[in-house]
């Protein structure tokens, strides 16, 4: 019998958010915040274990509740690069890493889950959500791409090292609205309207 392939997953919640102004994690959506809605769609149950790389002490704190082992990156002006290589540094023992932007509002579990899924079912491949053939967040590499991510610079990150290796992506198709990203007020502003009119589910 075949063994499981071992998967981990990094919450990349370090950035300083330079177009939103402030730490755009801790604004809120329908009540919620940022951050929140992240960590909870991590289907833990999947994960060998869940790291959330930070630069703020409020995420530390949240981070902790779930149980998630936090790290805290006190150079975030290193860029995406920094941040991918504290949280795969914790987790390049296992087969495969998963890495999870936290400006995603409406990602939900079970597209996370299911992304874990069919990483598991081609272990050798990067497996992106994605939406009509345009991949999205979060991706998952393979241990044999751990070397390139390591040697990421600046603010660079995954999508670097996806465009050298094209015919490794496969995508799971899931509805646009769990793709979008946050990254202005008036983004999460719209965003909230349009919850408020009913056009998109929490």
């Amino acid at each position: 019998m075949t063994q499981e392939k071992t998967l981990g997953c990094v919450l990349l919640a370090a950035g300083s958010a330079r177009r939103y102004g402030e730490n755009k994690l801790l604004a809120a959506l329908d009540g919620r915040s940022l951050i929140l809605r992240a960590m909870e769609a991590v289907p833990t149950e999947q994960m060998e274990r869940v790291v959330v790389v930070t630069a703020y002490p409020e995420i530390m704190r949240l981070a902790a509740e779930f149980h998630f082992a936090a790290i805290f990156n006190d150079d975030p002006v290193l860029g995406a690069s920094h941040t991918i290589a504290l949280g795969l540094t914790r987790l390049r023992d296992l087969d495969g890493v998963m890495f999870l932007v936290c400006d995603q509002p409406l990602l939900r579990r079970e597209s996370v889950a299911a992304l874990a899924g069919l990483w598991r079912r081609s272990p050798d491949m990067i497996a992106a959500l994605g939406h009509h053939g345009v991949r999205g967040n979060p991706c998952v590499f393979p241990a044999p791409l751990y070397p390139e991510l390591l040697k990421l610079t600046g603010d660079r990150g995954g999508s670097a090292v996806i465009r050298q290796h094209p015919e490794l992506l496969t995508l799971l198709e899931v509805p646009e609205r769990e793709l979008c990203d946050v990254d202005t007020i008036q983004a999460l502003e719209s965003l909230q309207r349009d919850m408020s009119l009913g056009s998109h589910p929490t």
